[in-house]
């Protein structure tokens, strides 16, 4: 027991040290200024690839005509050769709405001997049709609120952004979501603090695929989406790019503007964060292994420290060295607790389940080694059932 209580002060000390990049990360996290909406409005396009997206297209799509007035707004539908209603749901939409912003087209047959994964086909595709200054990027999965378009346009306009991405809200509805999901946040507001990503002089570079506003004269510039049409984690290589030809990046929060509901079962979170994760660190092993290791200390050994003691009382009875086990891992729990409580107004995810977080911290470690396995080998690394490589 002496040496789990050992573990667990580490676990403390990084707890803490966590905690508090964490608060420096979320504290000075820029987000939309209100900026005065351009007039006349430029023209922008909204792109929405989708595969499969029965169950969100509708949504998605209502939420971007209804989110704003502007006349001569595009809205691109890129069927991705889907197998289900897609389609069909977004026909039927036009028919009802009658709303001439709304458009659709497939995506067609992938070209032969060329490997394109994930949505770059698609975006590709739409982005050979349209003619505007601004290109949003959006998932099927999004939900944009009132006015979100204008007053994130607005924002590049006055800042002479090139590349505008927001981490939206992260909505947590499936017990799966509430065990990974707000850890995947919190590693990533610390992993990729929002200060470096969003200084020029920094190499540091970061984008959240659900929304990507692109200034159209430097997405061409960069390639587009034809250029990473091999790259699974696209968003995050577009934003390198971006940095690299000297355009401007900005990365900020989008709560109140735009929110996402990523994955609707474990099956869906674990096919897609094992898709990503490897991927998204450049392949780093050292990188992944240390995140595994960090995940494990801060998030789960907590946990694992509670149930040796709880087991150790109940076999061996009260002893000082289970009662020192025991109030540390409680102390652990508690800070645990706090940080979700701190964090809530900038992640808009509550307090919900957070006593499951240890469980959750175990989850991540494993989706984290799954995924450095399928990269590698290939072994069921799909998307959707489609094979990434």
């Amino acid at each position: 027991m002496i040496f789990v209580s050992l573990i667990l002060i580490v676990s403390i000390v990084a707890i803490t040290i966590f905690s508090g990049k964490l608060d420096r990360a979320l504290q000075a996290a820029p987000v939309v200024a209100d900026s005065a909406i351009a007039n006349p409005f430029p023209q922008v396009a909204v792109v929405i690839p989708a595969y499969n997206e029965a169950a969100n297209i509708e949504a998605c799509v209502t939420s971007v005509l209804d989110s704003t007035t502007i006349e001569h707004l595009q809205v691109w539908v890129i069927d991705d050769q889907s197998t289900d209603e897609t389609r069909e749901i977004v026909e039927l939409l036009q028919a009802s709405r009658h709303d001439s912003r709304l458009h659709l087209i497939s995506a067609g047959e992938r070209p032969a001997g060329e490997v394109w994964v994930g949505k770059n086909w698609a975006c590709t595709q739409a982005a050979k049709q349209i003619e505007s200054e601004f290109l949003l990027f959006i998932d099927a999965d999004v939900r944009l609120k009132s006015q979100s378009i204008e007053k994130t346009i607005a924002h590049a306009q006055q800042e002479k952004i090139d590349l505008l991405s927001l981490a939206p809200a992260i909505l947590c509805r499936h017990w799966s979501e509430w065990l990974v999901q707000p850890i995947v946040v919190l590693l990533l507001a610390v992993g990729f603090d929002f200060a470096p990503v969003n200084d020029p002089m920094s190499e540091t570079a970061f984008a959240a695929g659900p929304f990507m506003l692109f200034r159209r004269s430097a997405y061409d510039a960069i390639g587009g989406h034809a250029a990473v049409h091999d790259y699974v984690v696209e968003d995050v290589e577009l934003s390198r790019r971006i940095k690299q030809q000297n355009f401007r990046l900005w990365y900020g929060l989008g709560r109140g503007l735009a929110e996402v509901q990523m994955y609707r079962s474990f099956s869906a979170l674990w096919e897609g964060w094992t898709k990503n994760w490897f991927e998204g660190s450049n392949r780093n092993y050292q990188a992944a292994f240390y995140c595994i290791f960090v995940t494990f200390i801060i998030f789960s050994m907590p946990l694992v420290g509670l149930t040796i003691a709880l087991s150790q009382l109940a076999f061996s009875g009260f002893t000082i060295a289970t009662g020192l086990a025991l109030g540390l891992s409680s102390i652990a729990l508690f800070q645990h607790y706090v940080i979700r409580l701190r964090s809530e107004p900038y992640t808009l995810i509550s307090t919900n389940y957070w006593w499951a977080i240890g469980v959750g911290g175990l989850l991540v470690c494993a989706i984290v080694l799954t995924s450095i396995v399928k990269t590698v080998t290939g072994w069921g690394w799909t998307w959707r059932g489609r094979q990434l490589g």
